[in-house]
């Protein structure tokens, strides 16, 4: 209603867009919404986005599935309810398709964290692995260049002219006639 207040005192869409910060795009939509529909047109319209395909009474029992737990639903493995295990919990229960992002924003607005997992296997051996790493890995590991080997000066192929005669490219030197 800002933008209103100031068309209506006749200051241009570029002071208006430096005032509200706003772009300069922005300011020439609303200057043609007001000059077409006044201040009404500039009223805002809600938030954006589309709506919620799940009702609020399907909000609330997905909240009671949500606090039951993942075991409860088949995920017996970890008690963590992932995005991606509420999307297709979603989808069993109310037969609504949510994509892993949408799922996300679902439950934070109720209230829930998704858990990442740890991309570990459950049956890992630590102890085996470090003995592994230890063991195995330093045999099969190859050995980088020693310092000496290496170079830091840059280098330039050698001029043509100062090769012996009988040197490959030797002939390249002498100048086309």
């Amino acid at each position: 209603m800002q933008a209103a207040e100031l068309f209506e005192q006749e200051i241009k869409p570029p002071e208006v867009a430096q005032r509200l910060r706003v772009s300069l795009k922005s300011a020439y939509q609303w200057h043609q919404l007001w000059r077409d529909g006044g201040r009404e047109a500039l009223a805002s319209r809600g938030p954006g986005g589309s709506r919620c395909r799940l009702s609020p009474r399907c909000l609330e029992k997905l909240a009671g599935y949500l606090e039951q737990g993942p075991a409860a639903h088949g995920w017996v493995e970890d008690q963590m309810w992932t995005a991606a295990r509420v999307a297709t919990l979603i989808g069993r229960k109310f037969h609504v398709a949510y994509s892993v992002s949408g799922a996300t924003r679902l439950m934070r607005r109720l209230g829930f964290n998704p858990q990442v997992p740890a991309r570990r296997v459950a049956e890992r051996d630590e102890q085996a692995v470090t003995a592994w790493k230890e063991a195995t890995w330093a045999e099969v590991k190859e050995p980088g260049r020693p310092a000496e080997a290496t170079s830091a000066s840059r280098t330039r192929q050698a001029s043509p002219a100062g090769r012996p005669e009988d040197a490959p490219g030797a002939g390249a030197a002498a100048p086309r006639s």
